[in-house]
């Protein structure tokens, strides 16, 4: 369960009764829930890389848990694996805002419309039961983020949402670039550069895309990518204090005894 028995609320507008000195939010990303590459890391649970980073957030009484982009890895998946997924979820009772990435965009057919979520109310995903921002009113924090919509090139930062809150956490799927070079159509790398990082003036900027753990970006803004469950082998930690520069610490998952005889960071 989040921090002191709070259940986070979705949407409505925060008011200075709800503000909260501190929140903790748990940063993962590429976790690709799946039927094939995860089983085999989990002895056969294709859910294994959601549970280690929700056990992770419940062992730091996480707020709510980022998972930006590629919580699935593809869209064809067998229904008892979303049901599990679904069970998973509901267990740890965390909320979770995911962003669809690459290989889980918001299309028609995305497993995030499959009935194994149908009222599941832990759970937010951008693009598909939220818009582009999910407000978590006794907070007085909003999470944003522009979701992959189909397979092509996008920019996960064309537009900056405005702050309307005491803390705001922007969410992006992509591949950093210090000055990303926009002059030819065929770059399907999803870029991002420093001007947008910092142009977002949120208090953290949760990346997803790349294996490892890295901040990234030249500015004031805390941007850091988290890695994968299968390389960096941790999640990020992020704790927002007022009145103190945002911490981010990494926290390593708990993982099977055999998993380090497998390859590492396959997925893209």
């Amino acid at each position: 369960m989040p921090r002191s028995g709070r259940n986070s609320s979705v949407s409505g507008v925060a008011g200075p009764e709800t503000r909260a000195d501190s929140v903790v939010l748990v940063h993962s990303s590429d976790v690709h829930v799946d039927h094939h590459y995860t089983p085999k890391l989990f002895d056969g649970d294709g859910t294994g890389s959601l549970r280690a980073v929700l056990t992770a957030a419940r062992n730091v009484q996480a707020d709510a848990v980022l998972l930006a982009g590629d919580t699935f890895d593809c869209h064809r998946l067998p229904d008892p694996l979303l049901e599990t997924t679904a069970e998973v979820l509901r267990e740890f009772n965390i909320p979770v805002v995911i962003l669809p990435g690459n290989h889980d965009p918001a299309v028609d057919d995305a497993v995030f419309h499959h009935r194994a979520f149908d009222g599941l109310s832990c759970l937010s995903v951008l693009g598909v039961t939220h818009g582009e921002a999910v407000l978590f009113e006794d907070l007085d924090l909003e999470v944003w983020g522009r979701a992959h919509r189909d397979y092509s090139d996008m920019d996960p930062f064309a537009a900056i949402r405005a702050r309307s809150t005491q803390w705001q956490v922007a969410m992006g799927h992509g591949h950093y670039v210090p000055e990303p070079d926009r002059s030819t159509r065929l770059r399907p790398s999803w870029l991002i550069g420093d001007a947008e990082l910092n142009a977002t003036g949120a208090d953290y900027v949760a990346l997803g895309h790349w294996n490892r753990r890295v901040k990234v970006g030249s500015g004031p803004v805390e941007a850091w990518y988290s890695g994968s469950f299968d390389y960096a082998q941790s999640v990020n930690v992020v704790r927002l204090e007022r009145g103190i520069p945002v911490a981010v610490e990494p926290l390593a998952l708990e993982l099977p005894e055999n998993f380090s005889q497998f390859n590492a960071g396959q997925f893209a």
